[in-house]
């Protein structure tokens, strides 16, 4: 999945600072309809990480039956968090 190509698709633009908050919270609702019915594993888990830097991911108990996939979706917070943290 190409990040840009995934904002157009769902917000209309990848320019999503400059989005307004509207726009944001359809295109959330978009995604989330599309997680739900995504059955490729390694699709769901970049939806869900995309989903998880806008703040409109599910919880990793209802977005993962399968521990593996919440373990890696605990890995994927902690090191989104950590630059996070580095850089501000």
């Amino acid at each position: 999945m190409d990040l840009d190509d995934q904002l157009r698709r769902y917000f209309g633009s990848a320019d999503i600072v400059s989005l307004p908050q509207e726009a944001l919270a359809a295109g959330g609702e978009r995604m989330r309809v599309d997680f739900g019915l995504e059955e490729d594993r390694g699709r769901r888990f970049a939806l869900w990480a995309l989903m998880r830097i806008i703040g409109v991911a599910p919880d990793l108990d209802v977005a993962f039956p399968d521990p593996a996939d919440r373990d890696a979706a605990r890995d994927f917070m902690d090191l989104f968090d950590g630059a996070e943290d580095d850089a501000g």
